[in-house]
């Protein structure tokens, strides 16, 4: 079964996840906290993705500049921007670009997790089997991110979008018209490791920087 795609957009979407925090390092659960700082790592892919943007799209592009509302997303837009020397205070935020909500589980360390929640995390899949107690699901996260999407899609020309690893993931799923996942009840894209910018163009997706962060197994978001 396929979703329902959002309508089609002229421009091209760059879709990136924020650099590496100090919650990632750690290991922690970072979900929708409001600010994580970046750690050096996170600001060096921050300033590779950026480099690698003003690469393709040269300098002062003609693109629309969005982001999660989430600090650490806020603070690799500002390294980006300086890169594609346009103006951070133009970007736009949504709270719907926001990681999944860990509920009671937020800010805890993954290594905490035992017995019957040692398996919480899907390896192969590098994601969550099973929603935390109190948090979100991916059903809910392809719901916001579509309802974004659709009230977007008349953007001009091409945008970045500065988000999270298993939201953005959603996203893409949710741009590309990829099926259900049954195991997560939404459309995921593959993972890609931190730094990388994925492009999605007519529903068709490729990945022209691939960052030389860690992939989201162990600190998701």
């Amino acid at each position: 079964m396929a979703t329902q795609s959002p309508p089609a957009r002229k421009g091209r979407d760059f879709i990136a996840r924020h650099g590496e925090t100090v919650y990632n390092i750690a290991q922690r659960m970072q979900g929708d906290h409001p600010h994580t700082p970046l750690t050096r790592a996170g600001f060096a892919q921050a300033d590779a993705m950026g480099a690698a943007l003003r690469e393709m799209l040269g300098v002062r592009p003609a693109i629309t500049l969005w982001a999660s509302s989430a600090g650490r997303a806020l603070q690799t837009l500002a390294i980006i921007a300086e890169h594609l020397e346009l103006d951070w205070h133009a970007a736009r935020r949504d709270d719907r670009l926001v990681e999944i909500g860990m509920g009671e589980w937020s800010g805890r360390y993954y290594r905490e997790l035992t017995g019957a929640d040692a398996d919480f995390l899907d390896v192969e899949a590098r994601l969550y089997r099973r929603p935390a107690p109190g948090g979100e699901w991916y059903d809910a996260i392809a719901a916001r991110v579509a309802s974004w999407a659709a009230d977007t899609a008349e953007d001009p020309g091409d945008r970045l979008v500065i988000m999270h690893g298993m939201s953005s993931r959603v996203l893409r799923g949710v741009l590309t018209g990829a099926p259900i996942d049954p195991r997560f009840a939404a459309p995921v894209a593959d993972d890609l490791s931190q730094g990388s910018i994925a492009l999605i163009e007519g529903g068709r997706e490729s990945v022209p920087h691939i960052g030389r962060g860690r992939a989201s197994l162990a600190a998701p978001a």
